[in-house]
């Protein structure tokens, strides 16, 4: 593991995008949801922060993040077990109560005493909802050598069909921007639906620290809560707000479906590499069995972790820890999590089950491909 040695801190938003996958959202938040097989969403960012030398690392909850405590413990698996630095899980508070948080500023606001008293120059701050193997290195060197003020960076897509969905002008609000020739932001769209590849904002920044200190005292003082709205698209006149374009693998959960396409979008392996072939992604560790496969079992296209039994047949699908196929069962493109138990002779066809599922022998479950069926945590059909 790369030792730290990058003059930054990192700052995670782990609630951002909550109210997209409500349905997985329960008593987690979207930082702590599963993904591809054994980790969760925050692992890929926590990991790039810590294969980068960033190794003081806060992570600012707002709320459902007991699950999210449980997976990170104290932050061993991630080197950030440390007397200086480390891992700084912060929960919500204010001065006359706990309070949570609506956005970027106030969220801030809970930290300044904290960032006064640390001595790295930079900030990176990141929400979760990217799965990505992100080099905060390169982008570090980039925003020095621009002399800028912030960088944020983006990566040329359309912008995803969840985001699309009629809601709350605020809820989960996304960012398209404008950029002159020289990479400089000159303009920021807040919830665009402009048709077409945009340059959409992954919410990845950094900024000096002190700056950033000055710049959130301001902010909070006149009221704001959301940094891209309130701070940067109204003022790009006044501050050298660079972009940084991502070229690179990224899986963006922005719906249920967005979440069962990159799941599976996983199975092609030119995709797996895009994500996995970098640095190393590190997760909770769970000392488990390699998966069996018993006889007269098929296995046809999956990722399993460990600790799976697989005694049926199972084609093009996500198995993680621990999940159990039963003798004559069939499972299709479907995506299991921890511990589900599909009993003998069901057949199931995209369905998305969450932690310790289980489906009684016999039933037949099945979703579509733009409508997998969700069956809740702790649930038995």
């Amino acid at each position: 593991m790369v030792n730290s040695n990058a003059d930054a801190l990192g700052i995670i938003f782990p609630n951002s995008y909550d109210t997209l996958v409500p349905e997985l959202v329960g008593k987690r938040l979207m930082a702590s949801i599963p993904f591809a097989g054994r980790y969760r969403m925050v692992d890929f960012i926590l990991s790039s922060m810590v294969n980068s030398g960033i190794g003081n690392i806060s992570i600012a909850v707002r709320q459902n993040y007991l699950s999210l405590m449980d997976h990170l413990g104290s932050g061993r698996e991630w080197d950030l077990t440390r007397k200086n630095g480390g891992l700084n899980i912060v929960p919500p508070f204010a001065e006359n109560g706990v309070k949570l948080y609506t956005g970027r500023v106030e969220a801030i606001a809970n930290l300044l005493d904290y960032l006064r008293r640390q001595k790295e120059k930079y900030v990176v701050m990141s929400d979760s909802n990217i799965a990505v193997n992100f080099d905060f290195k390169a982008l570090m060197d980039e925003h020095a050598d621009n002399h800028a003020d912030i960088t944020m960076v983006y990566a040329e897509e359309e912008i995803p069909q969840g985001f699309l969905k009629p809601r709350i002008a605020t809820d989960g609000m996304y960012y398209t921007l404008n950029v002159d020739a020289d990479g400089r932001v000159r303009k920021i769209h807040i919830n665009s639906k402009e048709p077409g590849v945009q340059k959409l904002a992954m919410n990845i920044y950094i900024m000096e620290r002190e700056f950033l200190v000055k710049l959130f005292e301001i902010a909070f003082a006149r009221g704001y809560s959301y940094f891209e709205r309130d701070i940067l698209a109204q003022h790009l006149d006044k501050m050298h707000v660079q972009a940084y374009e991502f070229c690179g693998y990224k899986a963006r959960i922005c719906d249920m479906q967005s979440y069962f396409r990159e799941n599976m979008k996983l199975l092609d392996e030119k995709n797996l590499d895009g994500l996995f072939a970098g640095d190393p992604i590190y997760t909770k560790i769970r000392d488990d069995n390699p998966t069996r496969y018993i006889n007269g079992s098929k296995a046809s296209n999956i990722m399993a972790a460990d600790g799976c039994v697989i005694e049926g047949e199972v084609e093009n699908s996500i198995l993680f820890r621990g999940v159990r196929i039963g003798k004559g069962a069939v499972v299709k493109n479907c995506v299991l999590m921890q511990d589900t138990v599909v009993e003998d002779g069901v057949k199931a066809e995209y369905v998305i089950s969450d932690k310790n599922v289980k489906l009684t022998a016999g039933k037949e479950v099945r979703g579509a491909e733009t409508f997998p069926v969700y069956i809740a945590k702790h649930q038995v059909v």
